[in-house]
């Protein structure tokens, strides 16, 4: 028997308090730059036990304007900006060579917990993205060579052989070069923190950003 979509959502609930904690969120209390306070919530979520924390959601769009969005890990963030990577050619490289702006989300549903990001993206110099990469796993490596990103594929045969093929060279040449491998970074003009709260008033802290190192801060209703 299939399964009725509609009444298994009804079904579900969000933040069951038997494995979602809802600390508070006191504004008055933030610091002054979003990057301190996004660390912190990294490491709270990573040892609240989020499997993932460091997945994102990445928001583009295309030459004419047509949005995508696809999940991502984070490389790093700093005063630079979060950086993730990918190739050059693929479909996100793509949208970012035609519209270096983007959109980054963060959910870690065990603490109720989302930041968003928004703004402009450029690529770090190829050696910084040599580093990267190579600073990563065999397997991540190994990715990285096979195939072209976002390229239509004939069969999964053909991936298969590929992925053989590159791991076979990772293991071999751990410093093989992958020239379209490229390091992004979103540099936020704003950044969001959304808080949940049992009650249903979530509190959402923004930052925008006032000049090279400035922010201000403000309340959204939720």
């Amino acid at each position: 028997m299939g399964t009725d979509l509609h009444e298994l959502l009804r079904s579900l609930r969000v933040w069951d308090p038997a494995v979602t904690a809802l600390p508070p969120l006191d504004p008055a209390g933030a610091p002054g730059d979003p990057l301190e306070l996004f660390t912190r919530w990294f490491a709270e979520a990573a040892a609240a036990g989020e499997r993932e924390p460091h997945t994102m959601s990445l928001a583009t769009s295309d030459a004419e304007g047509l949005p995508d969005a696809r999940v991502v890990m984070l490389h790093g963030a700093d005063a630079d900006g979060w950086a993730f990577a990918t190739h050059a050619g693929s479909r996100k490289g793509r949208h970012l060579d035609a519209r270096p702006y983007a959109a980054l989300v963060f959910y870690w549903p065990v603490l109720g917990r989302q930041v968003r990001l928004r703004g402009p993206v450029t690529a770090a110099p190829a050696e910084e993205a040599r580093a990267d990469l190579h600073a990563r796993s065999t397997g991540a490596l190994a990715a990285a060579l096979t195939g072209r990103q976002s390229a239509e594929l004939g069969s999964t045969d053909e991936l298969a052989r590929a992925s053989e093929a590159a791991w076979a060279r990772a293991e071999r040449e751990p410093d093989a070069p992958a020239p379209s491998w490229t390091l992004y970074r979103l540099r936020p003009d704003e950044v969001e923190f959304f808080q949940g709260e049992a009650r249903r008033r979530h509190v959402r802290l923004v930052y925008r950003r006032t000049g090279d190192d400035g922010w201000e801060q403000r309340l959204l209703w939720p």
